[in-house]
């Protein structure tokens, strides 16, 4: 079980362990429509939320958050550090959906600046990749304005919940670039 203590703040969002309680804030900022291009099915309930949450915390290598307003702790949305594997000094970051109020706005490249710091710089990885499904382009443009650098394109390599075959796309950011990436998430959030 991954159950984890990391906690995140900066930038105006808290990260902190997902767990089941959360639920009852998180699952009302969902929708079937929202969580169309993810890989699991729509949670239809809290308890439904709540169970994924579990299932999460039950997942080897994978750490899931719980987005916040740093100031209010109003639940923005969630995300994840997944496929952990220190012996090859990489991780990946997904999972990743905020309430629609949110989306477009500074929450994400704030979170995602959190979650890249631990891992290059608390964990020490060489690579951290982000992937989205390939009709996403919403997602693809959000990784890439992270400074995230495009690889290419894995073919009939996931099922949506409405059993249709995508593509998913990948990107990542190496420890070397990560420095200019740092840097330009600064600056983005600094206005």
């Amino acid at each position: 079980m991954t159950v984890h203590d990391i906690e995140l703040t900066g930038f105006g969002v808290r990260l902190t362990p997902a767990h089941p309680d959360d639920a009852a804030a998180a699952w009302p900022l969902t929708d079937a429509d929202l969580w169309a291009r993810m890989t699991t099915p729509w949670p239809e309930s809290v308890p439904a939320y709540a169970a994924r949450v579990e299932e999460q915390r039950a997942a080897p290598g994978l750490f899931a958050f719980t987005v916040r307003d740093a100031a209010t702790g109003e639940v923005r949305g969630s995300t994840t550090l997944y496929d952990y594997a220190p012996s090859q000094s990489r991780v990946e970051i997904g999972t990743t959906w905020y309430g629609r109020a949110f989306q477009g706005g500074a929450t994400n490249p704030a979170a995602k600046r959190l979650l890249l710091a631990h891992a290059f710089d608390g964990w020490g990885v060489n690579r951290v990749a982000l992937r989205c499904d390939a009709r996403n382009e919403r997602s693809a443009r959000a990784i890439e304005r992270l400074g995230a650098t495009r690889e290419g394109l894995l073919r009939h390599h996931r099922i949506a919940p409405d059993g249709s075959i995508g593509d998913t796309l990948y990107f990542s950011i190496l420890r070397a670039e990560w420095p200019a990436v740092r840097t330009g998430l600064d600056e983005r959030l600094g206005r």
